[in-house]
């Protein structure tokens, strides 16, 4: 049975992932500090032989004994309510976290693959968004603790595939959703769903018209997958390429959701990009892959999830206050 390290296995990917090793027959080594990832994402796997969890931080020294084929290094904040509240740990993660890594992928001779992000772009000049983009980011920015950290991971992650001869590959994700997200995570999908289920006004920041490409989960686990199982070591991007407004996809959430409430607009965050639409092209020649379901279905499936959150569960909303980082 092959051994995989699953890093981040209690976040929202993280856990899918683990879902997935699990479903293909893979012993899963699950590693998260649990800083923004949940046991409950986790919990039904406990009880499995081929399943384990290491309650770690990354950031500091990794020792799994025995052999290891595979690590994804999924362990990161992903959303700006998390990484504004937790910049310094998300930098750490991002490049202690990785160090580490790399080090045991290459002591163990085993592959690894880096969640990296469409953040690597900021906000672009180009669009769609292709691989061979280098990107309009502000690394002194608020966003640039979380966008610096994915490129720093993504040389680094090079540096290891050129000098040392690791087996290294490069995921570039683009927005994604699915069940297990968390509510209070200050994303637009789950921001949404939450005001609309617990009453409130739904939220846009700017006037609606910057654009967003969401990918279903599933769909985005299976491209994760093929990558890992590849032998191409440069960046691919994974998402999905049907963009929409802001704007329009509160409407769609309105819908889905029946709420009556309304839509309000807020000034928007510093360096918050205006367009996200994955160029798939590379993901479709290399892998053979594409997203398959549809965002009308991915948002039932969705939906469904939160509706079957306790009230508790519901009201759990971690607000940040972004006013210092609204561009006025």
């Amino acid at each position: 049975m092959k051994r995989v390290l699953i890093t981040g296995a209690a976040g929202f990917l993280g856990s899918h992932l683990c879902d997935r090793f699990i479903k293909d027959g893979y012993h899963v080594i699950a590693m998260d500090n649990l800083i923004t990832g949940r046991l409950k994402n986790i919990e039904h796997l406990f009880p499995l032989e081929q399943f384990e969890f290491y309650n770690h931080d990354v950031s500091k020294f990794i020792h799994i004994p025995g052999e290891l084929d595979y690590i994804l290094h999924f362990a990161s904040p992903a959303s700006p309510i998390d990484y504004l509240k937790i910049p310094i740990q998300t930098l750490k993660v991002g490049s202690l976290g990785i160090h580490n890594c790399l080090g045991l992928a290459k002591a163990k001779g085993a592959r690894l693959i880096i969640a990296s992000t469409s953040e690597v772009y900021g906000d672009p000049t180009v669009h769609p968004q292709t691989e061979d983009y280098w990107g309009n980011v502000n690394p002194v920015g608020p966003r640039g603790v979380y966008d610096e950290a994915k490129r720093f991971q993504e040389a680094i992650t090079m540096a290891y595939h050129n000098f040392h001869g690791v087996e290294t590959r490069i995921v570039r994700i683009f927005n994604t959703y699915g069940p297990r997200m968390r509510l209070n995570d200050g994303r637009v999908l789950p921001a949404f769903i939450g005001q609309a289920l617990r009453g409130e006004d739904l939220t846009v920041f700017g006037d609606g018209s910057q654009t967003r490409s969401f990918c279903y989960v599933d769909d985005l686990v299976e491209g994760i997958v093929r990558l890992l199982m590849s032998d191409y070591p440069y960046p691919v991007n994974v998402g999905n390429p049907s963009e929409i407004t802001i704007s329009q996809f509160a409407e769609e959430i309105i819908a889905l959701t029946g709420t009556t409430q309304k839509v309000i607009y807020k000034d928007l965050p510093v360096d918050d990009p205006k367009q996200r639409q994955p160029d798939i092209t590379k993901a479709r020649e290399i892998l053979n892959w594409e997203p398959k379901i549809d965002r009308s279905e991915g948002l039932k499936r969705t939906y469904a999830y939160f509706q079957s959150l306790s009230k508790e569960e519901l009201l759990e909303t971690d607000h940040y206050n972004f006013d210092k980082y609204i561009t006025k």
